[in-house]
Parts: C-alpha cells; structure tokens; sequence
C-alpha cells in the first residue's frame, strides 16, 4: 500500500506543484538543440576527416 500511495503522491506533486514549460517555448527550444546538435556533429565529423588523412598522409610519407 505504500507503494501505491507513494505513486499518488508523485502525480499529485506532478499536476499541483511542478512548473510546465509553456508549448511554444518547449517547441523553441527542442529546435535550438537540434540546431546546435547538428552543428556540433558537423564540426566532430569535420574533425575526425581532416585528422584522418592528416595521419593518412603521415603513414604514407613514412611507408
């Protein structure tokens, strides 16, 4: 029973007491991240090539 009284509690806490960002700031705010994701994952993957045939080159002067 402390259990299901524990849940009831969360709920209660959920619906009366926590703060909802309003739906256009959260839509907002999901496309800053997404934007920001893509750019970050650009740049790692920009990286990761020139690194790449930077140490490509290195082993082919070498060998």
């Amino acid at each position: 029973m402390q259990l299901l009284s524990y849940i009831k509690d969360s709920f209660e806490e959920l619906k009366n007491n926590v703060s909802w960002t309003e739906r256009s700031e959260l839509q907002r705010l999901v496309v800053i991240v997404l934007v920001f994701s893509i750019l970050f994952s650009l740049a790692i993957w920009g990286a990761d090539t020139v690194l790449s045939r930077a140490i490509q080159f290195y082993f082919n002067l070498i060998g």
